[in-house]
């Protein structure tokens, strides 16, 4: 019963700290319209930024400070942070397509860095050694798993709120109209570069909190965590859950995990040997037909976005 147990606070744990990577995706382009290709780049500066901050020294590679937990996931978010500044200025006026190459090459950059800078991220061995906060205290790894599953929960659900609250927001509606019609919002005196800057930098540091907590969940990261393939499972999440809805960026998260978990739990029980060689790739193949068939059966994904009534008694979609 304890292992079961056990293995739904892993199960739900990941897939919060999966939801709120898609809420910073959903954030940029749900609301905003940016694609970004670049996703694992931002969760693994979160994620990188926690462990060199946070941890332990470390003889062979750069880290050691021992800040206080919350300063150094705050720091990991700021990390990611920079980095998407940096990322923005340089590509905030490429569009769509352009933006997805660009920010997807980002990635790939960002990766292959980690993995070939030893001094500074211990290379393809990764960061190990990081110690989680209040494990010593708490002794059991099974409550401390506990304390975490209802830490990461409650850093979904203060997402959630804030963006909930920002996409109803006079700024939020900015974020649509600029989505929806750049020129017209230019002609009544916005300036749509610098708004889709900020909503590029405020997604990405949310990308940068997911990371932060999966390396901290984990106690460990390496440039294995942050492959391309990271961002296809964050995309696969919100074109399934819905673009435009955080309830849907949610249920993305979760609907997808399951489906990766629970294949590559059939395929190492039931499927031949051959096959189990192959077990990442077939899971890929799987999400990818879970993909086409929901753009085949309902393009908008499972919660589409709705136009509700704003606070200020406008009408604004959500």
């Amino acid at each position: 019963m304890i292992g079961v147990i056990s293995y739904l606070i892993f199960f739900v744990t990941v897939a919060s700290i999966l939801s709120i990577a898609v809420l910073g995706l959903n954030l940029q382009w749900g609301n905003t319209g940016l694609f970004n290709g670049g996703v694992a780049a931002f969760i693994g500066a979160g994620a990188y930024g926690l462990v060199i901050l946070g941890g332990t020294a470390q003889p062979d590679h750069l880290g050691g400070y021992g800040l206080f937990y919350p300063l150094a996931l705050l720091g990991g978010m700021i990390v990611a942070g920079i980095l998407a500044w940096l990322v923005g200025i340089l590509t905030m006026r490429l569009r769509h397509d352009y933006l997805a190459i660009a920010t997807f090459g980002v990635a790939v950059a960002f990766e292959n860095f980690m993995r070939n800078s030893d001094k500074i991220s211990g290379g393809a061995k990764g960061i190990r050694g990081f110690e989680r906060p209040f494990e010593a205290f708490i002794g059991d790894p099974f409550y401390f798993s506990i304390g975490f599953f209802i830490f990461a929960m409650t850093m979904l659900v203060l997402v959630y709120i804030f963006l909930e609250k920002l996409i109803r927001s006079p700024f939020g509606r900015l974020l649509r109209a600029i989505r929806e019609d750049e020129t017209a919002a230019q002609s009544l005196g916005k300036n749509p570069g610098s708004i889709r800057l900020k909503a590029f930098v405020a997604g990405s540091m949310i990308m940068g909190l997911a990371g932060g907590l999966y390396a901290t969940f984990y106690a460990f990261i390496s440039p294995q965590d942050i492959l391309p393939t990271l961002t296809f499972q964050i995309w696969a999440m919100l074109i399934v859950g819905g673009a435009g809805n955080n309830k849907g960026a949610i249920a993305g998260a979760f609907l997808i995990w399951g489906v990766w978990t629970l294949s590559g739990w059939g395929l190492s029980r039931f499927a031949p040997l051959e096959a189990q060689l192959y077990a990442g790739t077939i899971q890929y193949i799987l999400i990818g037909v879970i993909i086409v068939g929901m753009l085949l059966w309902r393009p908008q994904g499972l919660f589409p976005e709705k136009l509700v009534v704003s606070q200020t008694g406008d009408r604004a979609q959500s």
